[in-house]
């Protein structure tokens, strides 16, 4: 381990040894990379993400309490539900009287689990192809959910409702412009042909994609003005792998709940982006697609315009790269070092659109010399692998405000 490293290290358990964390310190270390070593970056997400108090004093009955919070949701949206359809054999006629899978009145239970299994239906989907690249999210977890994977339950887990539901898959296809095209432009994520490929583990194990499936199953329940759409697969999935391969195994072993609360507080500031009706609001992603472009006029009139001459529009590309943060453009070690700067940025994700226009700016020969479908080419399949490079030339755009 190399001296500076070392050194970073000691900084980073200097400010979090204090009684209260300074966050103002704390993000100015952030802001530069989070080294790995020690499960340092895990604890500092959950700071970013103010799931973690600044006072330590206050971690340990916090996380016990999000902790058993999330056991709640667990036994109520997954547990419970199974179970009213597991018993449905033996108490038939009860249910029958009052509540029976073609009860056309919106309250009824059987709507809600109809509904409910849509959304199941996309999530599952999407999580089973999260970063094809990397055998993890195939693999099985070390800390299975015991509520759910006790051989002694008789209930429908996800995996039996994904399993029984014969929905057609088309009935749930909620894409967005931009979104639709996540796979296949990129060639560092190749989607296997067939779902078959992915085999699901067997009863008692579960692979670390079927905690992520049911993280979002849960979040949609719990937030049903937004529900699932599709892409929260993919902000989900970097936090998730942070947490599930912390070094700590205290604090791996709930890296479930812990990537639920973390995930819900980020949704909380970056939703406006999953949400159709918000696109021209002040708050929503046309008006972020557009400030890349007005940053980008500023940093650098001549490629603004010969973006703006070849009618490429930021909903061409930036789109994707503001609503997933990135998280499609790069392999995942990088994505992760990219969002150590994000998370850390107190003005919440001004810096992504920096990042953006560093993107443009370090391409811009090319652009420049490029014709229309080259251009689209290189936005859509960004070339430059380097993050630090990307990184190092966004900070120098924000200096020279």
């Amino acid at each position: 381990m190399s001296r500076l490293h070392q050194s970073r290290i000691a900084d980073f358990q200097e400010v979090l040894g204090e009684p209260t964390v300074a966050l103002a310190k704390l993000r100015d270390l952030c802001f530069s990379g989070i080294p790995f070593d020690g499960g340092l970056r895990c604890l500092c997400w959950k700071i970013l993400l103010n799931y973690l108090p600044l006072e330590k004093s206050l971690w340990s009955s916090l996380l016990k309490k999000q902790r058993d919070l999330y056991s709640q949701f667990l036994k109520e949206m997954i547990i419970q539900p199974g179970i009213a359809k597991a018993n449905l054999g033996v108490s038939r006629e009860d249910v029958t009287l009052e509540d029976h899978p073609l009860n056309p009145n919106p309250d009824s239970r059987w709507n809600t689990y109809f509904k409910d299994n849509e959304v199941l239906l996309q999530i599952d989907k999407d999580v089973r192809r999260l970063y094809p690249d990397m055998a993890f999210f195939q693999r099985p977890t070390d800390y299975p959910c015991l509520l759910i994977l006790d051989p002694q339950n008789e209930f429908e887990t996800l995996r039996k409702r994904v399993e029984q539901t014969t929905l057609k898959s088309q009935t749930v296809a909620r894409n967005r412009s931009g979104v639709t095209n996540v796979r296949s432009s990129s060639p560092l994520k190749t989607t296997p042909n067939s779902l078959s490929e992915y085999e699901v583990l067997p009863n008692g194990c579960e692979a670390h994609w079927e905690v992520v499936e049911r993280i979002l199953f849960i979040y949609a329940k719990l937030n049903p003005g937004i529900a699932y759409v599709q892409g929260m697969n993919e902000i989900v999935g970097p936090l998730y792998y942070t947490f599930a391969t912390d070094p700590n195994s205290e604090w791996k072993e709930h890296a479930e709940a812990d990537t639920f609360f973390c995930f819900t507080n980020l949704m909380a500031e970056i939703r406006d982006n999953f949400i159709k009706s918000l696109d021209d609001s002040q708050c929503g992603i046309t008006y972020k697609m557009e400030k890349v472009y007005s940053t980008l006029k500023e940093k650098d009139v001549e490629l603004y315009l010969k973006l703006q001459e070849q009618n490429i529009k930021p909903q061409f590309f930036a789109f994707r790269w503001l609503t997933l943060l990135l998280s499609q453009e790069f392999l995942l070690p990088d994505v992760i070092r990219i969002w150590d700067s994000l998370f850390a940025d107190d003005k919440r994700f001004d810096f992504l659109l920096l990042v953006c226009c560093a993107m443009l700016t370090l391409i811009r020969d090319q652009l420049l010399e490029g014709d229309f479908t080259l251009n689209m080419r290189l936005l859509q399949d960004y070339p430059i692998s380097d993050v630090h490079l990307i990184l190092k030339k966004a900070k120098e755009l924000q200096d020279s405000k």
